[in-house]
């Protein structure tokens, strides 16, 4: 498997647990030194003012409640970010309208696709259809 996370930090904010599970190995698979996650807001807005992070992927909808306040966080530190999220239609309009999305369920080549974009890999490999802008 393409190693072309090696080295990095990555926080994954994700309300579900066997979804925050999946996304632990992948990224894992995909060389990161470290993945940290999540599953609240206020956790990841603490993780975020005590930890240095290179990416994170936000999901959209925690628990009900808009991540907005993370997203904010992450600006705030310069943390490159995208969304990743079942919901449909542009939810977070609110300032985020060039953010990337990645909607769930997601493709694997679309998954490294958003952290390539964010991060500004070249992976070399063919555009994908499933990352968007909101």
């Amino acid at each position: 498997m393409n190693k072309f996370l090696s080295g990095r930090r990555i926080l994954v904010v994700e309300d579900e647990m066997l979804i925050l599970l999946m996304l632990e190995h992948l990224l894992v698979d995909l060389g990161c030194e470290s993945v940290t996650s999540a599953a609240t807001i206020d956790n990841a807005i603490d993780l975020i003012h005590t930890q240095s992070f290179d990416a994170a992927m936000l999901d959209m909808n925690m628990g009900g409640e808009e991540s907005q306040a993370v997203a904010e966080a992450l600006i705030a530190k310069k943390v490159p970010f995208f969304y990743c999220t079942g919901n449909g239609g542009n939810e977070m309009n609110n300032g985020y309208a060039g953010q990337a999305v990645l909607r769930k369920p997601f493709r694997f080549a679309d998954f490294v696709d958003a952290f390539a974009r964010v991060l500004s890999i070249d992976t070399t490999a063919k555009p994908h259809s499933g990352i968007t802008s909101l």
